[in-house]
């Protein structure tokens, strides 16, 4: 699945937190927050831990593709 890059960023922007606290927050490396920041997909579970950390739900940060 796709996170929606430009959703992470606004909650990112809305919680004061960086990136780099983001990847503390969630275990995971701050390469891999980089690339699904630069567009790249994740597994479901990555996700889920990302919107946990954040404190939203999944749908929240969800890249949803219009036809």
């Amino acid at each position: 699945m796709r996170v929606d890059r430009y959703k992470l960023g606004h909650i990112l922007v809305d919680k004061d937190m960086t990136a780099t606290q983001l990847a503390e927050r969630t275990g995971l490396s701050r390469a891999t927050i980089s690339c699904i920041r630069g567009g790249k997909s994740c597994l479901y579970e990555t996700a889920e831990k990302i919107a946990e950390a954040l404190g939203v739900e999944v749908k929240d940060i969800r890249e949803v593709n219009n036809p």
